[in-house]
Formats: structure tokens, sequence, C-alpha cells
């Protein structure tokens, strides 16, 4: 009976824990658990960006930066990068050094489309990174052998950072 019941308080944890982690601190992965995506705080309020995250391709170790821009009509427009440059660049820098661009959509339990949760708000369970997986089929990344799988444009989520 004792076993039971730390077994029922380790799962109430353990689920009180995912109820709790901030979008900020979000660890996701794709299907195939080649990709993992992990949302990091902005740092300043003052930022044009409304999120962060690396994205890793695990078996490269490659990582790509990546933000997400609120836009109008409201939509949670994503961006991932890979090696850019930094400081003052240009449109077509910009450009050159991108995999990938599109909305990233929150996915609740019944497969509804939201946009992504504010910085400190509760994670959401699922994204949807629409077109990501041809993308990153499509680009240097492949070309140069970083990525050798491409990943699904779904990402669940697998953990929550510290």
């Amino acid at each position: 009976m004792r076993a039971v019941l730390v077994l029922a308080g380790f799962l109430a944890a353990t689920a009180a824990s995912a109820a709790e982690c901030r979008q900020d601190r979000a660890l996701y992965a794709d299907r195939d658990g080649a990709y993992e995506l992990t949302f990091e705080p902005v740092g300043s309020d003052a930022a044009a960006t409304s999120h962060h995250f690396k994205l890793k391709i695990l078996a490269s170790g490659v990582v790509l930066d990546g933000v997400v821009m609120p836009g109008e009509p409201a939509r949670s427009n994503g961006m991932v990068m890979h090696d850019c440059p930094e400081g003052d660049v240009t449109g077509e820098e910009i450009a050159a050094c991108t995999v990938w661009e599109g909305v990233i959509y929150a996915l609740d339990g019944a497969g509804d489309a939201d946009l992504l949760p504010e910085e400190g708000a509760a994670a959401a369970e699922t994204l949807l990174l629409s077109g990501f997986g041809p993308s990153v089929r499509y680009s240097t990344l492949w070309d140069d052998g970083k990525a050798t799988v491409a990943p699904w444009d779904v990402f669940r989520r697998k953990g929550c950072a510290p």
C-alpha cells in the first residue's frame, strides 16, 4: 500500500510540474527524436521578438537559432536560421542564412491551433511549424550533410528546462 501511495505522489508531482512548465523553458522533440527544440527567455522587454529558441539536429550536433515575432494579423511568425552574421546585417544576409520561415502554431488536445503562448505562460503541449520539414530537406544543411533526416512539422513537449 505504501508503494502505491509513493507512486501516486510521484505521478501527481510529475503532472503538476508538467502543467507548470513555462513556454520560455519548454523542450520539444519531433516524432523520430532527430530534432530537439528548446525555448529560452528573450531577456528584454524591448526586444522585437517575443520568443527565442534553439533547434538542435541531434545526429550532427548542429544548433540552429530561432526567433518568433508577433505579426499582424495576430500570428506567431517564426524563423529558424543557421550561421547568420551578427551585428548590422542586411536583409539579403538574413535571407541567405534562413532555413525556415513560417507560422508556429500551438495545438491543443483536440488538434485546434492557437498562437504560441507568451513567454511566462503555461507551455503548449504540441507545436506545429508548418512546412519546416521540407524547408530543412531543401536547405544547404541537407546539401552539406549537416541534416540527413527530414523532421516532422509537429513537435511534442518532452520536458522543461530548470
